[in-house]
């Protein structure tokens, strides 16, 4: 352990940083005198309460003093595991914290949000994290605000079973992340987003998902306005969706559309630049658009559920002059006249 502890204090840092939690990494004091002042720098710092058998108040009192005590410039990153007791208020203090500690990503995550005291994220949360390049939600409620919302320096949003206060709030969050680059969404039930719109000028890779037991209506879908966008990966399996993409996105390079919708060739029309192309959807029917050239497309993958896929396979292969790769993926269907077959 002593010639450990010989070693400079910035790779000393990074060992520290390789550590699970901040429980663990604030044990390293007990190893001697060199090691006591070490966790104050660490620039990565783990919070984790959904597993331990810790009494909550116990967990908190931690977090506040390490958060207190700790005096890196920059923490890289913030990292919150939380189960169902923890308090709204508590939060509220650690994300005043983190702005002052100027983290670049923050992590927040919950054991449930169905409980019944829902995890409220502070509206300090949309306004004073200045520094924040990457921000994950996972099962967390946000809520809604009067003052401006302001994520100057956001490159990478992930929000997984997220829930909003309105259709309005999820634009206006966005409208306001001036250099966001990623974003990834997975809506949940009672989520309060019947249309969830992205117009965003700077994204480059959007990634949609709809859990498979949202609720759905006649209304539910996507809109999209991603001008500079490079990658679309979108999954709905509802076949009363619908996906607008309100502009050509000249520079998609890779797309991945798996969605049930009745007529997906709006969304390819839109993609036509593609160099990289996954496709697969429920009804060949109008799924292609017509009189489209992807003139770039190199590779395909294509499946369907339907006996009739050879059209829409034949009208790509027309329309892609340079394509050099194919895939097709066997799916089983099942016909009334067949029985269970497949295809490929």
């Amino acid at each position: 352990m002593d010639s450990i502890s010989e070693l400079p204090d910035a790779l000393l840092l990074k060992i520290l940083s390789l550590l699970p939690t901040a429980r663990d990494i604030v044990a390293t004091m007990v190893l001697s005198k060199r090691w006591q002042p070490l966790w104050m720098m660490v620039p990565r710092l783990v919070y984790d309460d959904s597993y331990q058998n810790l009494e909550y108040g116990s967990f908190s009192r931690f977090v506040d003093k390490s958060l207190f005590l700790h005096e890196a410039p920059v923490i890289e990153t913030l990292h919150f595991r939380l189960g169902k007791t923890c308090g709204s208020g508590d939060i509220r203090v650690w994300i005043r914290a983190a702005d002052k500690c100027f983290v670049r990503r923050l992590i927040i995550e919950f054991d449930s949000s169905s409980s019944a005291s829902p995890a409220i994220l502070p509206r300090s949360l949309y306004t004073g994290c200045r520094m924040l390049a990457i921000l994950k939600l996972t099962k967390t409620v946000l809520v809604d605000v009067t003052s401006p919302i302001s994520f100057p320096s956001l490159k990478r949003l992930i929000l997984l079973s997220v829930k909003y206060p309105s259709e309005e709030f999820v634009q206006r969050m966005l409208s306001n992340c001036p250099v966001l680059e990623l974003l990834y969404v997975e809506q949940c039930p009672d989520d309060n987003v019947t249309i969830f719109t992205i117009r965003v000028p700077s994204l480059k890779t959007l990634i949609l998902r709809k859990s498979v037991d949202k609720r759905k209506g006649s209304e539910d879908g996507f809109v999209i306005d991603a001008p500079s966008l490079e990658r679309l990966d979108i999954q709905d399996d509802y076949r009363g969706g619908f996906c607008v993409i309100e502009n050509e996105m000249p520079n998609i390079v890779e797309a991945d559309v798996d969605v049930a919708y009745g007529h997906p060739g709006k969304v390819l029309s839109s993609i036509t630049s593609v160099k990289h192309l996954t496709l697969c959807i429920t009804s060949s029917k109008d799924a292609y658009p017509v009189g489209s050239i992807f003139g770039c497309l190199v590779f395909l993958n294509i499946c369907t559920l339907e006996i009739e896929w050879l059209n829409l396979l034949m009208s790509v292969l027309r329309d892609a002059p340079i394509l050099r790769a194919l895939k097709l993926e066997q799916v089983y269907i099942y016909s009334s006249f067949f029985g269970s077959v497949y295809i490929c």
